[in-house]
C-alpha cells in the first residue's frame, strides 16, 4: 500500500483552519471542498489516459484523454459527500457511486447500510472519499467491496489519517492495489477511536449534529 501525505503550504493552511474549533460549518464545508481539490490533483496523478491527436486552429497537436471505463468516485456517506464536489471538479466525467457505512461506536467495526455501485467494476479505477482514516475499518471494508467487484486499483482520499488506521489497512489489504492520499498523518487515536489532534467529527462539522 502506498501512502502520500501532501506537503504543500496551501494544504497545511486550509487544514489548520479546519482543525480550529471556532470554524463554523459553512466555512468548514468551503475549505474542505478546496482542500479536496488540492488532494485530488495528487490522487489523480496516475489516472489512466490514452494518446489522441486533436486539431488546433493552426495544426494538429498530440494530447491525451481519459480512458474507458471511466473512473468511479465513491463518497462514503454521510461525511464523504462533503468531499464529492472537490473531487469531481477535477474529474467531471467520472461516474459516482455511493456507500452508506457507519462505525459502531462500541465495536468500532464498519457496518454497511446502503450500496449504490455497479455490480461489475472490472478495469475501473476507483477513488474513495472519506474525511477521516481513523481505525481503518470503514475504509478497509469499502475497499474490499470495490476490489471484489473487479476494481483494478483503489485510491482513498482522506483529510486526515491516523497511524493505527494506516497499519490496519496494510494488514487487511496486503498486496492489494491501494493508495492513500491525505493532507496529514496525525499522532494517534484516543480511547474513543478519534484522531488526535484531529478536527473532531467531520460529519458533524460539515452538516451539524443530527
Amino acid at each position: 500500500m502506498q501512502t502520500l501525505a501532501v506537503d504543500h503550504p496551501l494544504v497545511a493552511h486550509k487544514l489548520t483552519t479546519l482543525r480550529d474549533v471556532n470554524t463554523d460549518s459553512p466555512t468548514f464545508r468551503r475549505l474542505a471542498d478546496e482542500l479536496v481539490t488540492l488532494l485530488a490533483y495528487e490522487a489523480t496523478r496516475d489516472v489512466r489516459v490514452t494518446d489522441v491527436t486533436v486539431r488546433t486552429p493552426l495544426t494538429d497537436a498530440d494530447g491525451v484523454q481519459l480512458t474507458s471505463p471511466k473512473p468511479l468516485v465513491v463518497p462514503i456517506l454521510r461525511a464523504g459527500l462533503g468531499m464529492l464536489d472537490g473531487m469531481t471538479r477535477l474529474l467531471p466525467t467520472a461516474e459516482v457511486g455511493f456507500l452508506g457505512m457507519i462505525r459502531n461506536e462500541d465495536s468500532l467495526q464498519a457496518q454497511t447500510y446502503a450500496t449504490r455501485l455497479p455490480d461489475d467494476l472490472s478495469g475501473r479505477q476507483c477513488y474513495v472519499l472519506d474525511p477521516m482514516l481513523a481505525t481503518g475499518g470503514t475504509l478497509a471494508a469499502a475497499t474490499k467491496l470495490l476490489l471484489e467487484r473487479g476494481a483494478t486499483d483503489v485510491t482513498a482520499v482522506v483529510l486526515l489519517a491516523a497511524p493505527e488506521g494506516l497499519k490496519h489497512l496494510e494488514q487487511e489489504l496486503t498486496g492489494a492495489p491501494v493508495r492513500v492520499v491525505t493532507a496529514a498523518i496525525d499522532s494517534r487515536l484516543n480511547e474513543q477511536g478519534f484522531i488526535m489532534p484531529g478536527l473532531g467529527d467531520a460529519g458533524d462539522r460539515l452538516y451539524g449534529v443530527v
